[in-house]
């Protein structure tokens, strides 16, 4: 396969060069996790690549900011439609970059641009207020306006859904936007760049860098004052020191950081439902690197037997391979550093007392042996304090506890610095407004293991994040509010 070159996106430029034009900059490797081999070369960004993109969005926004909602939202609606003409191209290229199964793929470029229409819509509906004034002679309102210039900072684990959840609301609301996409999967992001630009998006109000040293063109957005608000999508350990570089400013901050999501089956669960939902939620998302995957399953006592044959059997069946394998259900992790993690995190725990009852290897077989391959795995015997129930995993493993009373697996799942994502398997009404109330997390799925969609909003309590995405509250994040009060001559 012939690797090919891609491009910045500057100011409505497609820059391969220096930011003066030169053409002696370094590039680096998009590697494919399935083969180790490289896909394609991208310009490695650094400082002055960031200033030249912040000046080009800041220049950018003051007309992008007086376009009406109406004009923004039609240059949104025409970027979606030119993504879903391409999005069997897209998906083939998230799986050569990300090495998700095709249909997943598929899946998530299908759902990722529809926060295009949503938003567009949306910015219609940024309702102001007029407000009784305590004194005859006054008139007070009360107004939403974009903020300004935003940096957008997104994680590989999905290359098109973490792009678009920001960029969408921020466009919509009058913001102009530049995105660093990571090093690992930047490919999907310059696709969705090229989407703007055939749309008519004017230059500078969208810009994608992208450079391995991520922290050099963090600093940039960090000590710019034009940078109102810093997006970032990624750990919680990251996030902190965001965080703190942004308080010199007081910029504003938005986060969706890490997650420990419990998935709860309780006695009286539809079992066979409670297997797939199990299944899906950690294993058929990104082979388990997502930060709302179930990462720790507990089993009420009295029907752990029964689940944990139906779901060891279910796991056992799914099939792992290159993403682009016909029937592949799960590819391989993103790079050699996760999947040294996971094995780390497993042997650890095996060293502990618990058991591997499915998987709990390395995959280097066939197909699999070139790539980060590692075998969906069921861990039971597992206790709290193993570092394989308190961290996030990010991999295709199941850790399995059981519980014997609703009030002490409440507990034990809240016993964590996260919030972000937890499930439920219940059929008593009582019960699953009960835990559902009483769960300290962002996001509770009741029998449902798809997560969140466009029209609620999604983020973590606890250590898990900052703000909201989605739903009405998405694109408020990017607004600031002025009130202004008048007084009648």
């Amino acid at each position: 396969m012939a690797v090919r070159e891609a491009p910045l996106y500057i100011d409505g430029r497609w820059v391969d060069g220096g930011p003066d034009g030169g053409t002696g900059r370094a590039r680096f490797e998009v590697v494919n996790p399935a083969t180790s081999e490289a896909i394609a070369t991208v310009p490695d960004a650094g400082a002055d690549d960031a200033r030249a993109a912040v000046d080009a969005a800041a220049r950018a926004f003051p007309r992008w900011a007086a376009l009406t909602a109406l004009e923004r939202g039609a240059i949104l609606l025409r970027a979606r439609a030119i993504l879903a003409e391409r999005i069997d191209e897209l998906a083939r290229l998230i799986t050569e970059e990300n090495g998700k199964p095709v249909a997943e793929a598929r899946g998530e470029v299908a759902f990722a641009i529809q926060y295009l229409p949503w938003f567009a819509e949306e910015a219609r509906r940024l309702y102001g207020e007029i407000v009784p004034p305590p004194v005859a002679h006054k008139r007070l309102w009360v107004v939403h306006q974009p903020i300004g210039v935003v940096a957008a900072i997104t994680p590989w684990n999905f290359p098109a859904t973490m792009v678009l959840r920001k960029v969408a609301p921020a466009l919509a609301a009058g913001c102009t936007v530049v995105l660093k996409p990571p090093k690992e999967t930047p490919l999907t992001a310059l696709e969705i760049a090229r989407a703007f630009e055939e749309a008519g998006l004017p230059p500078g109000v969208f810009n994608v860098v992208v450079g391995r040293r991520a922290s050099a063109i963090a600093e940039v957005f960090l000590e710019d004052p034009r940078v109102r608000k810093i997006a970032f999508t990624g750990s919680t350990e990251v996030g902190k020191a965001l965080m703190r570089a942004a308080a010199g400013q007081l910029k504003r901050v938005a986060f969706e950081l890490g997650g420990n999501a419990p998935f709860i089956v309780f006695e009286d669960a539809d079992l066979a439902q409670a297997v797939r939902n199990a299944v899906a939620i950690k294993y058929l998302r990104v082979g388990g690197q997502s930060c709302i995957c179930a990462n720790r399953i507990y089993v009420q006592r009295s029907i752990a037997d029964r689940f944990l044959r139906a779901f060891t059997d279910a796991v056992r069946a799914i099939r792992v391979g290159p993403g682009w394998e016909p029937g592949a259900q799960v590819g391989p992790l993103i790079n050699a550093e996760t999947l040294e993690k996971v094995e780390t995190l497993v042997a650890e725990a095996l060293g502990q007392g618990a058991r591997a009852v499915v998987g709990g290897r390395r995959l280097t077989d066939g197909a699999c042996a070139r790539g980060f391959f590692y075998a969906p795995t069921v861990l039971t015997d597992v206790r709290e304090e193993m570092r394989v129930a308190r961290d996030e995993t990010f991999g295709p493993v199941a850790p399995v506890l059981t519980f014997e009373a609703e009030e002490e697996v409440i507990a034990r799942a809240n016993d964590t610095t996260f919030g972000l994502a937890a499930y439920i398997s219940s059929r008593d009404l009582g019960r699953v407004i009960r835990v559902s109330e009483a769960l300290e997390y962002g996001l509770v799925c009741v029998n449902d293991a798809t997560g969140y969609t466009h029209e609620i909003p999604f983020g973590g309590f606890k250590e898990s994040g900052l703000g909201r995405e989605g739903g009405r509250q998405g694109i408020h994040e990017y607004t600031e509010v002025k009130s202004i009060s008048l007084a009648l001559q």
